[in-house]
């Protein structure tokens, strides 16, 4: 992956990691999450960014997105966590900062590290050990991934649709990618810290 990321480059995607303030819980219920995939989806399509994986941790989240035009991504978070606090604010009668000011974000260089990048959001759930298995966890993109779970919310990049020539065999093909013990490595990723607030 590139060094770090000063500006988005349309076309190019990106590795976001947006973290709870000071490593806190973001998320306290089923509908939270529910509602988080919602706004996502729909400031994805304001902003002109294409989601390819997700996944929603108790205090995280990662997020591999593609803008087609510069900034979209950085309108596409900000948006997001106004919209997310708000609402966990007025669900449970809390005050304060929910999410770190800031995101991390990394360019995602297509033909080597896509794939492995899309696997290791989704293996999240398992290296933090809420679940044995990928599959078992509600909150990411593995079911549509690797099993074929309808989810609107996700745009397939080119680099996982050239898997296999159709649904049934790209998913076959990504499920492979799952079966090495090495997955749940955590990859060294150098990030670029990017404000969400337009000061």
């Amino acid at each position: 992956m590139l060094d770090h990321v000063r500006f988005e480059i349309p076309g190019h995607p990106l590795h976001v990691i947006q973290r709870g303030r000071l490593r806190s819980a973001c998320f306290f219920g089923d509908e939270d999450c529910a509602e988080y995939l919602l706004w996502l989806g729909e400031y994805a399509a304001r902003f002109a960014c294409s989601v390819h994986a997700y996944v929603l941790m108790g205090n995280h989240v990662h997020l591999l997105v593609t803008p087609s035009r510069a900034g979209g991504v950085a309108d596409l978070m900000r948006s997001l966590v106004e919209r997310h606090a708000a609402y966990v604010d007025a669900t449970y009668h809390r005050d304060g900062a929910l999410w770190d000011d800031g995101y991390q974000a990394s360019a995602v260089h297509v033909g080597r590290y896509l794939l492995y990048c899309m696997r290791y959001i989704e293996l999240n759930p398992v290296r933090a050990r809420a679940v044995a298995r990928p599959g078992q966890y509600r909150w990411s993109s593995f079911r549509a991934n690797a099993l074929g779970q309808n989810d609107s919310l996700l745009t397939p990049h080119a680099r996982y649709c050239a898997l296999g020539r159709d649904a049934a065999s790209r998913q076959a093909a990504y499920r492979t990618l799952f079966q090495d013990p090495a997955s749940l490595a955590v990859p060294r990723l150098a990030k670029a810290r990017v404000p969400t607030s337009s000061s």
